[in-house]
């Protein structure tokens, strides 16, 4: 159903102005960076710049996936309320508009889940049911948690049942996830920092080699034999960087 409601889609970045300013400026920082490393001349900023883009697109891969997770969290505690209203009495879309006050206290107006409570409110006041807002926020978030609350409370509202029990184990179900994703991060945090350790170990090493030996890698510089071994240096790196993230992503996935 189309609304005129304004609703964030969380499978995409939208920076504010700031961030989007730091995020191009640590881009550029990181293409001048390569530039200078691999070619040693101002020349090759445009094409290196690719590298920029890439760390970017990083940037925002990691953005998205942490205000995920935030939001899950904050969804978590919601629905917590919402069922300590609902055994109050309250019918669940009086539950969902009384909880934002409480989320308030909790996570402030900005917090990403009380922006929701208002468009689930501005949405009531319109006449679309609970169950397509909340079926809406879980398309737009890709949350798998917020998606099995979805489609557990649409059953529910369809076929009847005791509401607020199903959305406290709902919660519980969503919280012990929480807990397991925390647990695999703090078991996989070692192995990411010695994964960027080694991601900036061959800079070091030459670096200090560079600073040691003058001169040492200046037959590498501005001819087309050094670029030639460079530019698969390069590839070499960025290969390994790639196939280091994929693998971390991996492990991460098949754990949870």
């Amino acid at each position: 159903m189309k609304t005129s409601l304004k609703q964030r889609d969380y499978n995409r970045y939208e920076p504010n102005k700031r961030e989007l300013a730091a995020a191009l400026l640590l881009s550029l920082t990181v293409t001048i960076f390569f530039a200078f490393f691999f070619y040693r001349s101002a020349m090759a900023v445009l094409p290196m710049s690719f590298t920029g883009i890439f760390y970017y697109r990083s940037v925002c891969r990691k953005k998205i996936n942490r205000t995920k997770k935030e939001l899950t969290v904050q969804f978590r505690e919601c629905i917590l309320s919402v069922s300590a209203s609902l055994q109050a009495g309250y019918s669940a879309e009086s539950s969902f508009r009384e909880c934002r006050q409480e989320m308030v206290l909790l996570y402030g107006e900005e917090g990403l889940i009380c922006r929701e409570l208002d468009y689930i409110r501005r949405g009531l006041d319109v006449n679309i049911t609970l169950e397509e807002l909340l079926s809406g926020l879980a398309e737009r978030s890709g949350c798998t948690e917020i998606k099995e609350f979805a489609q557990i409370f649409v059953l529910a509202k369809r076929n009847g049942g005791n509401m607020p029990e199903i959305i406290r184990e709902s919660a519980a179900m969503i919280g012990q996830k929480i807990e397991l994703q925390q647990e695999i991060a703090v078991l996989l945090s070692g192995k990411q920092m010695e994964q960027n350790i080694m991601k900036g170990m061959p800079f070091g090493i030459l670096l200090y080699i560079g600073l040691t030996n003058q001169g040492y890698f200046d037959v590498l510089y501005h001819n087309w034999q050094g670029a030639a071994l460079m530019t698969g240096c390069l590839g070499i790196y960025l290969s390994a960087y790639i196939m280091g993230d994929r693998v971390m992503q991996r492990i991460y996935a098949e754990l949870a």
